[in-house]
């Protein structure tokens, strides 16, 4: 990929300024070559992957040299697009928002610096993984789990920050940061919470401050560069129960989700319950073209005939219990009684206890796994995805019509319907996955027009994504209209005080700084 500077930013001032950051973290650690720029690009990309080019790339190994490379960005004016291990796949990998940005890479900042086993909290660097800390616990044998995604090959911090999920009862990964070490737009070096206190020990264990907490406001943000940060983890328990429940119909969602929400609110399940459909099982089973070898979406005949010859419900509930075996027992016969009102069938009953071995693809307890990775060979070619991701209450009513609202549209676009949701309370994360090859030009508009329709008549209906592709942070952030768009305006506001150079990641969830409010159109997909 050929250079591309940022706004305003010569070749000549470009190369001036990697000379700099060079002095600063050696030549080996600033990538600007065509290959380089390749590598740091949207491996999923929608289209073209230079829509959205990086200038180079460098990379710190420590706060100091972030501080560092902060300061000369701003001297050289020289935007930085910070990214933790770069492994966003369907949402931009590690490819900049603004083209020509410099994509700063801290996957070279990979220390695990705390790991307390008695109050169950680590403390990390962004280019730790989730393969990473596990590892770790498993090395030192300690009684202690982890919250993964369903494809866990990213940061820990990164995930998190990008407002992450995963199916235990730490599943929002946001909230479980605690005491965060950020490097604000001009260089200098803040901590959130109790760590405003020189060395207190109750950092990463109270999740407020003394005044406002920020801690959040770094979350989906381009306020500072997150160098690290405190993460609470689960003490293993002693035992755990999981009860696996085939759902026949699409329109069954509604009682499921009626009868899930309250049990989760009131604190009987303390998992994020996770519902896919049937489509999540097929594309760990197959090829499309194994099962359907028609450019067409696959017709609802044949998806009644998929799900008796592979024995599928068109949902399945995988719920998980935690704890101590008699309050195990106790909440599943709860559940067991809750979901019989509506199905007949039992459910499949799995149990665990310490000491028992944990299969390798086990989220809900904790176990990193890339399985779901095969998604992107189901449809052949040179596979992509991307997922649209609205959020929606957690009541039946609501997540059958999203259900319905999102496959009318899918269908009209004649390609096939992904869909899950995933209960976290109050609430349900609905992730429609869309795939598609990228070398298909007319694959890619589609998925491209099919995005922009689901955007705008989900958010007619009064539902926002809560995350998405970098193509689309400006469109969605339109969608967030109250008084006209007033949270972007205040960010904008936030933004242009702590970084007036529009150094950190313009851009970034629809939030440009003053210095390129007016390349907020380039790089729309």
């Amino acid at each position: 990929m050929k250079l591309v500077t940022p706004p305003r930013v010569s070749p000549q001032q470009f190369d001036a300024a990697m000379q700099a950051m060079a002095g600063v973290v050696g030549k080996d650690w600033v990538m600007a070559s065509d290959a380089d720029r390749d590598a740091y690009a949207d491996a999923y990309a929608p289209g073209p992957q230079e829509q959205w080019p990086a200038g180079a790339a460098v990379a710190p190994a420590s706060v100091e040299e972030v501080q560092a490379i902060v300061r000369l960005a701003n001297e050289h004016k020289v935007p930085l697009w910070p990214v933790a291990r770069g492994k966003n796949l369907g949402y931009g990998t590690a490819a900049p928002r603004m083209a020509g940005s410099v994509v700063l890479d801290l996957g070279r900042m990979n220390r695990i610096l705390e790991l307390d086993e008695k109050l169950a909290y680590c403390v990390v660097e962004p280019g730790v993984g989730f393969f990473d800390l596990y590892e770790e616990i498993q090395r030192r044998k300690l009684p202690l789990w982890m919250s993964v995604p369903g494809n866990a090959w990213g940061s820990v911090i990164g995930n998190a920050l990008e407002h992450g999920i995963g199916y235990t009862p730490y599943g929002l990964h946001a909230r479980n940061l605690c005491g965060i070490e950020a490097v604000l737009p001009d260089g200098d070096l803040v901590r959130t919470g109790m760590g405003a206190m020189k060395d207190n020990p109750a950092w990463h264990l109270f999740p407020m401050s003394y005044g406002p907490t920020f801690d959040l406001a770094f979350t989906q943000s381009n306020l500072g560069v997150v160098t690290k940060a405190g993460v609470w983890l689960q003490p293993a328990p002693e035992s755990s129960l999981e009860l696996v429940f085939d759902i026949p119909n699409a329109e069954d969602v509604s009682w499921v989700v009626d009868t899930i929400a309250p049990l989760k609110i009131s604190g009987l399940i303390d998992q994020n319950v996770f519902i896919p459909s049937w489509l999540g099982k097929m594309v760990l089973k197959g090829q499309r073209k194994d099962f359907w070898d028609k450019p067409s979406a696959i017709p609802e005949w044949r998806v009644q005939e998929l799900l008796k010859e592979h024995k599928l419900g068109y949902w399945q509930v995988a719920l998980r219990l935690y704890g101590e075996e008699p309050v195990v027992k106790a909440k599943a016969e709860i559940i067991k009684a809750a979901m019989a009102r509506n199905l007949k069938a039992r459910a499949a009953e799995h149990w665990w206890h310490t000491g028992d071995p944990i299969n390798a693809y086990e989220t809900t307890m904790g176990i990193p796994s890339a399985v779901p990775l095969q998604m992107s060979d189901w449809i052949g070619g040179r596979g992509a995805h991307m997922g649209f991701s609205p959020v929606v209450p957690a009541t039946g009513k609501h997540v059958a019509e999203q259900m319905q609202r999102s496959r009318k549209i899918i269908d009209s676009f004649d390609v096939d319907f992904y869909a899950s949701f995933t209960i976290g309370g109050r609430f349900a994360n609905n992730v429609n996955m869309l795939m598609f090859d990228r070398d298909q030009p007319q694959q890619i508009e589609t998925i491209k027009q099919l995005f922009n329709a689901l955007i705008e008549e989900t958010a007619k209906a009064g539902y926002g994504e809560y995350r998405t592709h970098l193509g689309w942070m400006d469109r969605v952030a339109d969608t967030f209209d109250f008084n006209q768009n007033a949270l972007r305006r205040f960010t904008e506001k936030v933004k242009d005080a702590l970084d007036p150079n529009g150094i950190i990641a313009p851009g970034k969830q629809g939030i440009w700084p003053s210095a390129y409010r007016d390349s907020a159109k380039e790089g729309r997909a």
